[in-house]
């Protein structure tokens, strides 16, 4: 499965192409939405998330309700784009009529882009860096997440820490109903009040915050992946797309980090079997993955998400005809949008594992992947 997105932050459309789906999965806008609305959602969220509401369109591979095995075509309508037609409008001629962006803003991709492309209207940079795309990666994450439940795996992203708080409640699968109600995506109510007052404060204060989110996922079989070339390892394909989120940092699977300090003996899962459940584990401080291959415990990527780079309170640049000093310009920003990021890192993971599922069973429709993967399960206990 391999997908290509397009589209602009303030054009009509976001749209995307995704190959290789199997014929025969059910479909619906519907399983998509939801998702939509969730990254939408989060305390600490800008104006744009007033102005928009996402909903995606099916404009091919989809016919009443299910996928019929050719390309599968989706788009989401930008609906702050009316307020921006004489700017973003593609004919020729029509630059002097444009508010050139010269200030490139720290933090993002405005100065490095203008050079690589030779842009001096910084606007043709960030209208396609802008974290709006992922609006239509999470559409493709959705996709993948149907997929997925078909095939018996669950998924979910959350906040285990931000604005200097951590959750002093542990994830279980019995609380994604709370994280679901939560305004910051947290297990923790305790936690979750004093980062909603932080916000306030940053706001407040013109300034931005960051965090760390977390995808976990479970049902997976083992053996995704591979161990015999680098680049179809799995914690490395996790990696990328983690990092391929908009200031996303840094990413670990597992409490890699924290393991790095400790010996050998305190970090790796011993091994155990029984008749009913085969090979397992008893502790997962490896987060699902041995060798760049799923292991069939539960899979953990976390993810650190730096504090947003548009600042109300701007930071100094230059501008990049002039050569002058200058504020950084300020477009429409979140004060955070950590909530919103856990929901985007759940999704883009989902379509890492999607491809991988697909990758390893083949198959043309549904069906046919479904009994491979049942099989599959069946060799696994009794290897």
């Amino acid at each position: 499965m391999r997908f290509l997105t397009a589209g602009e932050s303030h054009g009509p459309e976001l749209l995307a192409i995704i190959e290789g789906l199997p014929a025969g999965l059910p479909l619906t806008e519907e399983d998509i939405n939801p998702w939509l609305a969730k990254r939408q959602q989060g305390y600490g969220r800008g104006r744009r998330m007033v102005i928009e509401t996402d909903r995606v369109e099916f404009r091919a591979g989809v016919r009443a309700g299910r996928t019929t095995g050719a390309p599968v075509a989706l788009a989401i309508r930008n609906a702050d784009h009316r307020n921006w037609l004489e700017i973003m409008d593609p004919a020729p001629g029509n630059e002097p009529r444009k508010k050139a962006l010269t200030a490139a803003r720290p933090g993002h991709a405005d100065l490095a882009g203008g050079i690589k492309y030779g842009h001096k209207d910084l606007r043709d940079v960030l209208e396609r860096a802008s974290a709006r795309e992922t609006a239509m990666r999470v559409a493709v994450g959705a996709v993948a997440l149907k997929l997925l439940s078909l095939l018996g795996v669950e998924g979910v992203g959350y906040v285990p820490g931000m604005a200097g708080v951590w959750s002093q409640v542990p994830f279980v699968w019995e609380l994604v109903p709370r994280i679901e109600e939560s305004p910051v995506r947290m297990t923790d109510p305790e936690a979750e009040a004093e980062v909603i007052r932080r916000i306030d404060q940053a706001k407040a204060e013109g300034d931005t915050l960051g965090g760390v989110i977390e995808a976990r996922f479970r049902g997976l079989v083992p053996g995704l992946g591979s161990h015999v070339h680098w680049d179809r390892k799995l914690d490395g394909r996790l990696a990328q797309m983690a990092l391929s989120i908009p200031a996303v940092k840094g990413v670990e699977i597992g409490p890699a980090f924290e393991n790095a300090m400790k010996r050998g003996s305190e970090v790796h899962d011993a091994i155990y079997w029984s008749p009913e459940r085969g090979f397992y584990r008893t502790t997962n401080r490896a987060g699902g993955l041995e060798g760049g291959m799923t292991t069939g415990e539960e899979l953990v990527i976390r993810a650190a998400l730096k504090p947003i780079a548009t600042l109300m309170r701007p930071l100094p640049t230059v501008d990049v005809v002039t050569h002058e000093p200058k504020d950084a310009a300020r477009e429409r920003s979140d004060t955070t949008a950590v909530p919103a990021a856990s929901v985007i890192l759940c999704a883009l993971s989902a379509i890492v594992l999607a491809q991988a599922y697909l990758e390893k069973f083949g198959g043309d429709t549904l069906e046919e992947i479904q009994e491979r993967v049942a099989r599959y399960r069946e060799r696994v206990l009794r290897y």
